[in-house]
């Protein structure tokens, strides 16, 4: 990565935040959009809000990590509550589910900019999620939303590399993704799966996994982490506390997945 390239797109970040004069932006609390949120925040001051949208969707851990970056930040947050099992479209879970659900959204986020006299609606896609399989994408292109972090072409790279020089402690942030995304499509999607996951993901994470997915097959839990992470596995000890409490939350069986995490192996 070239460190002089990508200041020179941050600059480029500004003067196209700067450009829209007021915003309201998308805020999960992640890499890309905490680092969206600050420079909007320096740049626009007070006309640069958060919003974080909560549902069961979304663990409750990153619902509390997004009201702390906000604050260190100094931006004001807003956090809306969704019903997302209304969604009809949505729980029909096709590989159009991402779709769905942030057509529902942006709607709840044009009312809100409305409501607060901003100009426009931001969000932090980047220009290496071309990449990955993004039904949403197509969503954010129909509502005329804005993702600035895309116009200026940074990549993820250079976003960490320009969050850690802003003293973003997302930079090394772990990639994360709804619980939804644990469900194989044609599945159906329930509130008992989606805790169980938040769950098993949880239990994981406290016991030192950096990253983490359950996968949730039905009665088998399909534990995906990072490949270094794997060899932990070799503790009979910690094999034996993994299983039975994912199968205290309701699954039969408990598998790793050899291949260790990687982005979108559901799609």
């Amino acid at each position: 990565m070239d460190k002089k390239i990508a200041y020179e797109k941050l600059e480029r970040l500004k003067e196209i935040i700067k450009s829209y004069e007021s915003v309201l932006v998308a805020f999960s609390g992640g890499v890309d959009s905490t680092f969206l949120l600050k420079v909007s925040f320096d740049v626009l001051g007070k006309k640069a809000i958060g919003v974080f949208s909560s549902s069961v969707l979304s663990p409750q851990r990153e619902k509390e990590d997004a009201a702390k970056l906000a604050k260190d930040i100094g931006a004001r947050l807003i956090v809306i509550e969704r019903d997302v099992f209304s969604n009809k479209d949505f729980m029909k879970n096709d590989r159009l589910r991402c779709y769905y659900c942030k057509k529902d959204l942006i709607k709840r986020l044009k009312v809100l900019k409305e409501e607060l006299n901003l100009n426009e609606i931001v969000e932090g896609s980047n220009i290496d999620d071309l990449q990955d399989f993004r039904p949403g994408r197509k969503a954010l292109e129909e509502e005329g939303i804005k993702s600035p972090l895309f116009e200026a072409e940074l990549t993820k790279e250079e976003i960490r590399y320009l969050s850690k020089e802003l003293g973003l402690s997302t930079y090394k942030k772990h990639s994360s993704a709804c619980l939804v995304t644990r469900i194989p499509y044609g599945d159906e999607i329930t509130l008992e799966k989606l805790q169980m996951i938040e769950k098993a993901e949880d239990f994981l994470v406290q016991k030192g996994f950096s990253q983490v997915r359950v996968r949730h097959h039905g009665a088998i839990a399909r534990i995906e982490v990072a490949k270094e992470e794997l060899s932990r596995f070799f503790d009979l000890k910690l094999i034996d506390e993994v299983s039975n409490a994912l199968k205290a939350l309701g699954f039969k069986y408990v598998t790793l997945d050899l291949s260790g995490y990687r982005t979108g192996s559901m799609n």
